[in-house]
């Protein structure tokens, strides 16, 4: 190799190496960039997991809680997913007073929906409950259940707002910053009808609700 070639070997040759420096310069940046990405998002991630399995467990416990509702007064329906109070509670028909043979049961049922709900601790933990009254429709072709069914929507609201207010004049309380309770009616529809007097019943909806699904921040 003569002399002129060693001359133009040589700087070729430190910028080959100095192109190849920068790319892999640059490549480690990106790498390193992505890795910091992913190892954050990792973390996020991971954080996240951690908060549901909170809540998972606390929801478990509400449940089990729930299961221990007195049979004698609740009853869970497996197929509608709801509770459904036991009470006899056989409105006289258009009536929106509850019997005074039901009046004892259901503040007894009152009482023991409210210790369970209060035996599960946790500023986290809220409840909405739907007290769902309902009116027995006529006999299925019977025209009177669409001229009536605006009435039967207003007569089983009254009958859910009966129940609401009758526990609270029995000293029943539902801490507010906790429970909120709804009085809500159905009319003639709704799941799980029987079709027959039975329907002029009451379904309790125990919605929990606790805290929200969001991540830590990780350190």
């Amino acid at each position: 190799m003569n002399k002129e070639n060693k001359d133009f070997f040589w700087p070729s040759y430190v910028d080959l190496m100095t192109v190849l420096f920068l790319i892999m310069l640059v490549l480690f940046v990106l790498s390193f960039k992505m890795f910091t990405d992913k190892d954050s998002e990792n973390r996020r991630n991971i954080a996240q997991l951690k908060v549901e399995v909170q809540e998972k467990r606390k929801l478990d416990e509400i449940k089990e809680a729930l299961s221990r509702l007195d049979s004698r007064y609740f009853q869970y329906n497996e197929r509608y997913k709801r509770h459904e109070l036991l009470v006899d509670v056989l409105f006289a028909q258009s009536s929106a007073t509850i019997p005074q043979r039901s009046l004892m049961p259901l503040r007894r049922a009152g009482e023991e929906l409210s210790q369970v709900l209060n035996s599960v601790q946790g500023a986290d933990v809220k409840y909405l409950i739907v007290i769902d009254g309902r009116a027995a429709s006529f006999p299925q072709g019977d025209p009177r259940n669409a001229t009536q069914r605006e009435y039967a929507l207003e007569l089983s609201y009254k009958r859910a707002l009966a129940l609401l207010q009758f526990w609270r004049s029995a000293g029943i309380r539902f801490p507010k910053d906790r429970i909120e309770l709804i009085a809500s009616g159905s009319g003639f529809e709704g799941a799980g009808r029987t079709g027959d007097v039975r329907d002029r019943r009451f379904v309790i909806q125990i919605l929990p609700k606790v805290g929200t699904l969001t991540s830590k921040t990780v350190n």
